[in-house]
């Protein structure tokens, strides 16, 4: 059985409710970073059902959905309420420089990692310099 230890966790539920912030949406926390030609945005999502993350690209925009659902049932007796339950939603705006066609998306121990390519056009590419005779060159409006 579920011993509580915190006593004063019942006091902030009950503020929580007063103050009509117990029901604000739950933050889907993030890492994103760069790593070489990938582009890599990982999500927090912890008992989160794989099935029910849903990964879409519009123009730019990125938007990853989840949903964490309770235990139901007839002989399901809930004790404690305390993880945040429903449909996450966030959204990343993405640059120009990713190839969002080639998006992966994998799903291990309750993490969300979105691997995005780095468009070719947006690498760092090498330009030859040509000089003739001193090296400069006169331009003419």
């Amino acid at each position: 059985m579920l011993m509580r230890t915190d006593p004063f966790r019942e006091i902030d539920r009950l503020t929580e409710q007063l103050l009509g912030t117990a029901h604000r949406p739950a933050v889907m926390h993030l890492d994103a970073y760069r790593d070489g030609d990938h582009f890599y945005a990982v999500f927090d999502l912890p008992g989160v059902d794989p099935d029910s993350i849903d990964c879409t690209v519009e123009r730019n925009v990125l938007t990853v959905r989840a949903e964490r659902r309770r235990p139901t049932g007839d002989d399901v007796e809930l004790v404690a309420a305390e993880r945040p339950m429903g449909t996450f939603t966030r959204q990343l705006f993405l640059g120009d420089t990713l190839d969002t066609d080639r998006l992966e998306a994998g799903y291990e121990n309750g993490v969300l990692t979105l691997r995005i390519p780095v468009a070719e056009r947006a690498k760092p590419r090498k330009v030859t310099v040509t000089a003739g005779g001193n090296g400069r060159r006169q331009l003419t409006a």
